[in-house]
């Protein structure tokens, strides 16, 4: 199963992409024998400044048809690791062949494309920098693929 992280912004050099790129490089190592990845990310920027509408639309294109789409959102569900692990393996092996995570702007996600997605995810009820969110899912992307690995990586 392809994975995608789609995003508004783009991403500089520093420490969050190196952290990304090691993550995701991490993800797809691990993740091939598993039936996961390639994964890539998916930058989209509202250059005209048009709002949380203007992102959907831009958000929408960057998706792949019929992917599994879900977003990270703070109304979202708060999961574990393993069960973040279980959801991935699940659209898996239901036949799913791609699965995009979306990440908003600053104002959040469109709510009519928040409507339409499969499932919704919060990292906690803190509000978090959009970057180190996409460095929190990089990571929790790696380490779904370990659990399901069996990897010692993951640690209760």
């Amino acid at each position: 199963m392809r994975v995608s992280i789609c995003a508004v912004g783009r991403m500089r050099a520093g420490p969050e992409k190196t952290l990304i790129d090691d993550y995701m490089t991490r993800f797809e190592r691990t993740g091939r024998a598993l039936g996961l990845g390639p994964a890539r990310v998916v930058e989209v920027d509202d250059r005209k400044g048009g709002g949380m509408g203007a992102e959907a639309v831009l958000l929408r294109k960057a998706v792949p048809a019929g992917a599994v789409l879900c977003t990270l959102d703070e109304r979202g569900k708060v999961i574990s690791s393993p069960d973040f692990a279980d959801r991935l393996a699940g659209w898996r092996d239901a036949g799913r062949q791609d699965l995009a995570l979306v990440i908003g702007g600053a104002d959040g996600i469109d709510p009519e494309l928040r409507a339409e997605a499969d499932f919704s995810i919060s990292f906690g009820a803190m509000v978090w920098p959009h970057m180190l969110v996409r460095v929190m899912l990089a990571e929790q992307l790696y380490r779904a693929a370990t659990i399901l690995a069996g990897s010692p990586y993951h640690r209760v």
